[in-house]
């Protein structure tokens, strides 16, 4: 089953001789429980992709297809809605909110939702995740690992459709990053989740499912499935 489907996305800036086309014709799609890597040098257009898949940005034309809704179709508060309830985002910078605790920035999504907390998947997702001991503390006494961590379980605990993470290990050492990784694997796999990734990291791809290259805002190569 398809969770994620773009037909011809286009992302132009400007006009003319100036006109940037940030997006030129994407067409890619990804499958329920599948974790995509989308992989391109900086400026290839990766972080545009991200922004139009997770709706935080509208196509010049062309159609994003999450869970079966065309998104673009949305009014701009059923889209927030829709993304909010839908789509996980794991973020370089982790995002978290500094004077809320781990525990409040994890089920910050539902509360902003006026929905009741499922504890149980919550305590499921926080002992997956090793952060049992951190739920008191604040991001700021945090390692960047374990503020990434954070991020993962506030991705997961609305049981959205799919979750995009951006350069989600960006700003760790290479230890951190393996662990990350490996975290982000591991939670796909035991809560059936959908997650496509976007990296400079060639490597760092290579370990998940599916390798999708960009470059001049175009998938340039036939994606291919990763076997380990």
């Amino acid at each position: 089953m398809k969770i994620l489907e773009t037909h011809d996305l286009k992302k132009y800036y400007g006009k003319g001789d100036i006109q940037v086309k940030a997006l030129d014709g994407v067409n890619l799609s990804v499958e329920e429980g599948e974790f995509a890597a989308v992989v391109g040098t900086s400026g290839s257009g990766k972080s545009t992709l991200l922004h139009m898949l997770g709706g935080l940005d509208y196509a010049t034309s062309g159609t994003v297809t999450v869970a079966g809704k065309k998104i673009f179709e949305l009014n701009e508060n059923d889209l927030t809605v829709f993304r909010r309830r839908q789509i996980g985002f794991i973020f370089q910078s982790y995002n978290l909110v500094p004077i809320l605790s781990v525990r409040e920035n994890i089920v910050l999504p539902l509360e902003l939702d006026g929905r009741e907390v499922d504890q149980g998947f919550v305590d499921q997702i926080v002992g997956t995740l090793g952060l049992e001991s951190k739920l008191d503390n604040l991001p700021g006494q945090l390692s960047g690992g374990q503020q990434q961590r954070v991020a993962i379980a506030r991705a997961l605990v609305t049981k959205p459709a799919i979750i995009l993470a951006d350069e989600p290990t960006g700003n760790l050492d290479s230890k951190t990053t393996q662990e990350v990784l490996g975290l982000l694997k591991l939670t796909g796999e035991q809560f059936h989740q959908t997650i496509v990734m976007i990296t400079h990291n060639e490597a760092l791809a290579q370990l998940c499912d599916r390798v999708i290259h960009i470059e001049d805002g175009r998938i340039v190569a036939p994606d291919k499935e990763v076997h380990a």
